[in-house]
């Protein structure tokens, strides 16, 4: 059995992502007192008396608006109706019917049949009673709330329920092992319109302005039979230039969204040369043990010669010497050059980080790598390596049996790192070496 999709439209600053925020039970919405912050939809699912279903958070409607921003944001809310099986259509109980909640009534009065009308804020008793004024807009009694206090939301939640009766039960569902795709850069550098080449469809706002997209968006989509989910988060930005507010939460959930992926696909511009930010990224990304792709975008702009893309990776290799493992591709999103070759990378990297190697070929590896180079120690102390097992997948991790594990060096962990990956490749994937006394049970880490 489906979920059933639940899309939260109104005018700006009506309390969206308010009330999207308390039906999910954590900020994932930015709220902020700017109105028509949200700009793009979002997803997420929502559990309530064993029901789940997906809501989606979207932006502020602006009737006729000559403002290309706002036909976007427009457009967005008007593809959410379109998915949607239910729409809560918001208006403020504080001011009462407008000329605009008018405006939004007669696009969504087509969908009547599947249109919930909610008054927020409304905080008091008196307030409830004032959102009879709502009847005119032609969808019926209002059911107020006040999504920032938490008034009459479980009541709103169970009638929302009723409307979608068969809507999947909690425990039937089946949590989701897809793989996660995050797609990260500085702004402007076409994040979004590589994800809508992706996709084959808009659904994230594409425009010139840098650091369009404000929020994550999370969106599931199938490539060669197989699911995944597409993250494109907020453009990053340096931290000087980030004031407290929407830019502040936007590059927190960047962030987030590199921890809670799976594999980070690096958007780098090839008209400019790479910023600290994105050294910072990658950098973090490497730390959180995530598989990465780096991804030149706008190559259409560069003037090319066979030497080209060799330059760009030594230079790439140069400002990142903590990525050499991560695979590089030059497209163009803007003329779809070698996009198809971003899905068949990313497919790739996942086999490499679910590669597992027998522990009798790693053992032999590692008697031919020590007859090569063994272990040493300044301190003139004896250095031995037992043995090595592999103990995990995504990410590999390699446990090295030895007798102590503080005597093996920095460059010596660094050296058998390089060894198995010229052996064994794991292209595109973070690998953990782990030193552990046979004996003590002490155990040092190693990401690389």
């Amino acid at each position: 059995m489906r979920k059933y999709i639940v899309s939260i439209l109104g005018r700006p600053n009506v309390g969206k992502s308010t009330l999207f925020n308390r039906l999910c039970r954590k900020r994932m919405a930015i709220v902020d007192f700017e109105a028509g912050i949200t700009r793009d939809r979002k997803y997420e699912d929502v559990e309530w008396n064993g029901k789940v279903f997906k809501l989606i958070d979207t932006g502020g409607i602006v009737y006729d608006s000559g403002d290309p921003m706002d036909k976007n944001i427009m457009h967005q809310a008007l593809l959410a109706v379109d998915e949607s099986d239910l729409i809560i259509f918001m208006v403020d109980a504080q001011t009462g019917t407008t000329d605009l909640d008018q405006a939004i009534a007669k696009i969504l009065f087509p969908h009547r049949d599947k249109v919930m009308l909610v008054a927020n804020k409304a905080d008091s008793e008196k307030l409830e009673w004032e959102v009879y004024d709502f009847l005119q807009l032609g969808f019926g009694d209002a059911f107020a709330i006040s999504a920032s206090h938490g008034r009459n939301t479980g009541d709103f939640l169970d009638e929302l329920v009723i409307r979608i009766p068969d809507t999947m039960d909690a425990g039937v569902e089946v949590k989701s092992e897809n793989t996660r795709i995050a797609v990260v850069g500085k702004p402007n550098v076409g994040k979004s319109s590589i994800v809508n080449l992706l996709l084959g469809s808009e659904k994230q706002i594409v425009t010139d302005i840098p650091g369009t997209t404000r929020d994550s968006i999370d969106t599931p989509f199938r490539y060669h039979g197989k699911e995944y989910v597409l993250v494109d988060t907020a453009g990053l930005r340096r931290k000087k230039k980030v004031t407290y507010g929407v830019e502040y939460f936007s590059t927190m959930r960047t962030i987030e969204a590199v921890d809670r992926c799976d594999i980070v696909v690096l958007v780098l511009t090839s008209d400019e040369e790479i910023s600290t930010q994105d050294l910072k990224i990658a950098s973090y990304a490497q730390r959180k043990m995530k598989e990465i792709l780096i991804v030149y975008n706008k190559w259409d702009l560069v003037e090319k010669d066979s030497a080209t893309t060799g330059k760009y990776i030594t230079e790439l290799h140069y400002q990142m010497p903590f990525l050499q493992y991560a695979p590089v591709i030059f497209i163009s999103a803007k003329t779809s050059q070698r996009i198809h070759r971003l899905m068949e990378m990313v497919v790739q990297i996942e086999d490499e980080s679910q590669k597992r190697i027998p522990t009798s070929e790693l053992n032999r590896f590692m008697e031919t790598v020590i007859a090569r180079r063994p272990p040493t120690h300044p301190s003139g102390k004896h250095v031995r390596i037992y043995y090595i097992t592999q103990a995990a997948v995504k990410p590999p991790i390699f446990v090295f049996f030895c007798n102590t594990p503080a005597l093996i060096t920095e460059n010596y962990r660094k050296f058998i790192n390089n060894q198995l990956r010229e052996v064994f490749a794991f292209s595109g994937v973070t690998i953990k070496l782990i030193f552990k006394g046979r004996k003590e049970g002490v155990s040092e880490d190693e990401r690389s």
